[in-house]
């Protein structure tokens, strides 16, 4: 950027030109780290003692558990479906999903985190409560261990554990 000199004008819309050609150049100027340290923000759920998250982005709201229909022939970890606003929504018990033990309570709360996809789907994710929405840097993410890596993405630091992000399509993917 060449440096232009301000000094004061007889004619303000000549300096306020010349202001705001400065400061349109001083906003086009940023240092690397800046633009490269963008944010993620991360939906945190709990199933018993342990914290997980989903990525915001991909959430399209949580709902308090509701009565869910059986459905025949399905994964195990299928609960079934609900009604939510006229959209059939199915539902996966998460617990199960990861063969996790179920839980030995039914606990009011429980709750239902419904997923959006690109193509239009909604699926439910039964988890046994949400806490928070964590936000942190990208670069703060680590890669899964190794046995992790089948349903996780990342691993986000949160206090003084790390808290398992979920890779959403792998979850979703009951064939897996």
């Amino acid at each position: 950027m060449s440096e232009e000199r301000v000094e004061a004008h007889d004619d303000p819309e000549a300096a306020a030109a010349t202001f705001e050609s400065l400061a349109r150049a001083a906003a086009g100027r940023r240092d690397a780290p800046e633009e490269s340290a963008s944010e993620r923000e991360l939906l945190v759920l709990w199933l018993g003692d342990d914290p997980y998250a989903l990525p915001v982005e991909r959430v399209r709201e949580i709902v308090r558990l509701r009565p869910i229909t059986p459905m025949p022939r399905v994964p195990s970890a299928v609960r079934g479906v609900l009604s939510l606003r006229g959209d059939i929504v199915q539902v996966i018990d998460l617990r199960r999903r990861l063969g996790l033990a179920p839980d030995p309570e039914e606990s009011p709360r429980r709750r239902i985190v419904v997923l959006g996809s690109e193509d239009g789907q909604t699926t439910g994710l039964l988890v046994d409560r949400v806490s928070e929405v964590l936000r942190l840097r990208d670069d703060a993410l680590r890669p899964p261990t190794g046995r992790d890596a089948n349903t996780v993405a990342a691993l986000a630091p949160h206090g003084e554990r790390f808290v398992s992000v979920f890779d959403v399509d792998r979850i979703l993917d009951l064939g897996a």
